[in-house]
């Protein structure tokens, strides 16, 4: 049987790499460090985590991301394995040994007989044979023009520009109101397409002064914010004069406070529908440097946010990523190319645990394939099926950006009632279901 080829061993090459060569078909994983090197590897081993030692929450009852650790375990996952192997003390959350667990996982694929290693660079994108591009946020410079020429200019972004997203049932929208700007549309849901958050004078001198106060983090050696003129954070905007925001995108022309029209916003906040579902909404042109902490007080601040759940959080860095809800299928494959399939964070995921469960979908897809049988992924009810859905299909690809898995991707349990006040109940009811789906769907791989 002819191996699949695997570049890039992180997370998700690794990921892959186990899941095929535990369904029975060799596999060849390429990776070009320690011969390569980027700005924030240390080593060539596999699985090595560049930035912090946590996996996030590990509560599979309350959490989406510790449900998607659930049904890694639950798959078989040399991730999830090896991070209860090394695991550290850490609340809530999983954190590990950071050395000892990417060593771990390194030896843990030199004991498998049916994988084995190529080391160097992979600079093109092979027209032959079956590959898993899993090449991560640090995609070498030559194989990401191969990428470029493969896809069309425009469908890979070498940064990300990320605005905080916003779980729609914590918008107050008794202060908020859905108007696009001038009405413009031709139909109603094009008309009212944005939730817009007022704000005075004074709410708007306040949250300047707290948007220039508040702590940023600094690029790292190898980004630079020189790639940014399109999209600069809105501290800079709001650092080259006060009323820059009030001209850019927090200006208030072209909308009518439905609960009060006869006074003029002084600014408005919009927020964009994010996700087919309506369950998530970004904050228009609110990329940002500020530091997570930091981001959700300055974002409280806002009329109708004061109370706002963030799915995910703003920032600018580092991160190649395809558009893949227009370049790839349901089965992880490159349209243009379906010998290629894509894998971890270069698929718009964002995350160690979604980065990994990418890994260990495109592997399993591959091995069946391989072996003469077709995987559909798992239902959207599920963390990696919400996940996957959302790259491929659920998310709008002209705003497409990195996502991490959270509960606003699931389908809503039309029997669970909305709000702050219903995440008691409704949060283990979704991971009840996805439970049940996710294990109905192993077993009828099996």
């Amino acid at each position: 049987m002819e191996p699949i080829h695997i570049i890039g061993a992180g997370l998700a090459g690794s990921e892959a790499a186990w899941q095929i060569a535990r369904a029975g078909v060799p596999v060849v994983l390429h990776e070009m460090r320690p011969q390569v090197a980027t700005f924030a590897h240390r080593t060539g081993d596999c699985a090595e985590m560049v930035c912090s030692n946590s996996f996030r929450s590990d509560d599979d009852r309350m959490n989406a991301v510790g449900q998607l650790h659930w049904e890694m375990r639950a798959a078989g996952g040399l991730i999830m394995a090896m991070a209860a192997r090394h695991r550290l003390p850490a609340g809530g959350a999983l954190a590990v040994d950071r050395d000892a667990f990417s060593a771990a996982v390194t030896q843990a694929l030199l004991d498998e007989p049916l994988v084995s290693f190529a080391s160097g660079e992979i600079r093109d994108l092979p027209a032959e044979g079956r590959w898993i591009v899993a090449t991560g946020p640090l995609t070498s410079e030559a194989l990401g023009r191969s990428i470029l020429a493969a896809t069309g200019e425009g469908a890979l972004a070498f940064f990300d520009a990320i605005a905080p997203i916003v779980h729609a049932e914590t918008i107050d929208m008794s202060v908020c109101w859905r108007q696009s700007r001038y009405d413009k549309g031709e139909t109603e849901a094009e008309r009212t397409a944005y939730i817009n958050c007022p704000m005075t004078r004074a709410d708007y001198e306040g949250f300047i002064d707290a948007l220039l106060a508040a702590d940023k983090t600094e690029f790292h050696e190898g980004e630079t914010a020189g790639y940014f003129d399109g999209c600069l954070p809105i501290e800079v905007m709001a650092e080259r004069g006060r009323e820059t925001l009030r001209h850019g995108p927090m200006k208030p022309v072209g909308l009518t406070n439905a609960h009060n029209p006869a006074e003029k916003p002084y600014a408005v906040v919009q927020l964009r529908r994010d996700n087919a579902l309506g369950t998530l909404y970004n904050i228009v042109g609110f990329q940002t440097k500020m530091k997570y902490g930091a981001q959700t007080d300055v974002f409280h601040r806002i009329p109708g946010l004061q109370n706002a759940s963030f799915a995910r959080l703003g920032g600018i860095h580092r991160n190649t990523f395809l558009n893949s809800p227009r370049l790839i299928d349901d089965r992880l494959r490159l349209r243009a190319r379906p010998n290629l399939r894509f894998a971890g964070q270069v698929t718009g995921v964002e995350g160690y645990v979604e980065s990994a469960a990418m890994g260990l979908l495109a592997g399993r897809m591959a091995a069946a394939e391989a072996l003469g049988r077709d995987l559909a992924p798992p239902p959207p009810t599920t963390s990696l099926g919400a996940l996957v859905n959302h790259i491929t299909g659920g998310a709008d690809a002209k705003t497409f950006q990195p996502m991490n898995v959270n509960f606003g991707l699931y389908p809503p349990l039309d029997a669970i009632r909305g709000g702050r006040k219903g995440r008691k109940d409704r949060y283990p009811a979704y991971t009840d279901r996805a439970k049940a789906d996710f294990q109905q769907w192993l077993a009828e791989q099996s």
